[in-house]
């Protein structure tokens, strides 16, 4: 399971915690919502219109089973993340498309 957040969301909470956050600790700045690889390789499938196969390699390690955040604590500030993680993927893809200029490999 893996957590991903928008860099525009990343952005706002950044400019929230500059204006809301004043302790010495660190903050988790995180999406709360968490997705299989497997369910977002299908995910990103469908936003890019693939409808071949998507071949997993059970003989590979997984890694760690979670990366999530603990994000209570800004959330109980009051900030939350606005974008979801369909509509970011959605929204970089179209940008690539949009953009092969701006792309460097």
């Amino acid at each position: 399971m893996r957590e991903f957040l928008f860099i525009n969301d990343l952005a706002e909470a950044a400019i929230f915690l500059s204006e809301n956050y004043f302790e010495k600790t660190p903050i988790n700045i995180g999406s709360g919502h968490e997705i299989s690889i497997k369910d977002l390789a299908f995910l990103i499938a469908q936003v890019v219109g693939y409808d071949g196969l998507i071949d997993f390699d059970i003989q590979k390690p997984d890694g760690m089973k979670r990366k999530a955040l603990n994000s209570e604590k800004i959330n109980k500030l009051g900030w939350k993340p606005s974008i979801e993680l369909e509509f970011g993927i959605e929204t970089t893809y179209r940008w690539f498309l949009d953009n092969p200029e701006k792309i460097r490999y």
